[in-house]
């Protein structure tokens, strides 16, 4: 496993880092705990992974429960990411499949977010705290930064961060978070399938000195060879959320892909990764992690060689000048709009 530094912080993190939504709701295909708690155990004793990117809502405190369970004893080995934001402590937490619960900025509440954050992480600190899924309003908050800063000198977080969603097309939060509020640290949606908004952030983060990390690298499966278009998923799986033409659309685009893993030692799933690591800014990718088949080949990803300016130029242009367009037209038409990602729920 290779680490890249964070700018401006002791912090260096695994280029494969863990979400452990996969684990932590039933959306992923992961139900059994102890499952989960082997995943995460393994990631880091196997394979050398120790950034771990949760949040409060991700299973209501599962999330979070979870990493205090898997490393009792390793919290000054593993950097602890996590978010707040949502109320998950209203009508406890409970929703509508994949519909956001309200958030709450006022200061007294993300204290209370994050006072209970620490106690499931059962730990005094986080590595990296993180607004999750903001708009426009609270990036620009003068009071919501002025708490994160109040928890800073508290001790209680070390660094903190946006983590953008819940909808591909920020682009104009992304922007702001990181050029204008200097948010030293952003999450963001990334992948070969979808590289807006993504495109216009990474020169914004080059200069600022901003710290990514990539998630949905994967788009729902179809860069990790896992979907199939005649296959029935259950009803609470992420991919049922991807209209069917838009996911048949994406199959069709990764076959001009295949001579960059085909004639390779990489796989689909690791071509991937690897583009989001091809930007300097980008500090991790955190691939959905469900079984230690995916887990070994995710974190292998790291080792394999890295794309080429002129492989990026491929993929890039591919986008610019062919499937952004195909991807989209299943929904041209006056009554459909463009898909949203089902996995923003993360």
């Amino acid at each position: 496993m290779k680490y890249r530094q964070l700018p401006n912080t002791d912090l260096q993190i695994s280029e494969i880092g863990f979400g452990v939504w996969s684990v932590a709701t039933k959306w992923w295909g992961v139900t059994d705990d102890a499952i989960g708690l082997n995943l995460l155990r393994e990631a880091y004793d196997r394979y050398g992974i120790n950034f771990f990117d949760t949040a409060d809502v991700y299973g209501n405190g599962k999330g979070e429960t979870l990493l205090a369970d898997a490393f009792p004893q390793l919290r000054d080995q593993i950097v602890i990411a996590t978010k707040g934001g949502y109320d998950i402590y209203t009508n406890n937490g409970e929703r509508k499949g994949h519909t956001e619960l309200p958030q709450d900025w006022r200061p007294e509440f993300l204290r209370k977010a994050l006072e209970n954050s620490l106690r499931r992480l059962n730990t005094d600190y986080i590595d990296i705290y993180q607004l999750h899924n903001v708009r426009m309003s609270t990036i620009q908050s003068d009071s919501v930064l002025e708490t994160l800063e109040r928890f800073k000198e508290e001790g209680k977080i070390r660094y903190y961060g946006v983590a953008l969603g819940p909808d591909i097309g920020w682009e104009k939060e992304g922007i702001e978070a990181i050029d204008q509020r200097k948010f030293e640290f952003v999450q963001i949606i990334n992948n070969i399938l979808e590289q807006d908004p993504a495109r216009s952030f990474f020169p914004y983060a080059d200069k600022n000195n901003t710290s990514i990390t990539v998630r949905v690298p994967h788009a729902s499966g179809l860069l990790d060879g896992s979907y199939d278009p005649d296959q029935h998923f259950d009803k609470s799986d992420h991919r049922n959320h991807r209209p069917l033409e838009w996911m048949k659309a994406g199959i069709e685009a990764i076959r001009e892909l295949q001579p960059l893993y085909k004639e390779s030692d990489r796989t689909i799933g690791q071509l991937a990764i690897l583009f989001s690591l091809a930007r300097p800014s980008v500090k991790s990718v955190l691939p959905n992690i469900t079984n230690k088949q995916n887990l070994k080949e995710f974190a292998e990803a790291s080792s394999k060689k890295s794309l080429s300016e002129n492989e990026m130029t491929f993929i890039e242009e591919l986008w610019v000048n062919g499937y952004a367009k195909r991807l989209e037209q299943p929904f041209s038409d006056s009554q459909n709009k463009p898909a949203k990602l089902a996995d923003s729920s993360i």
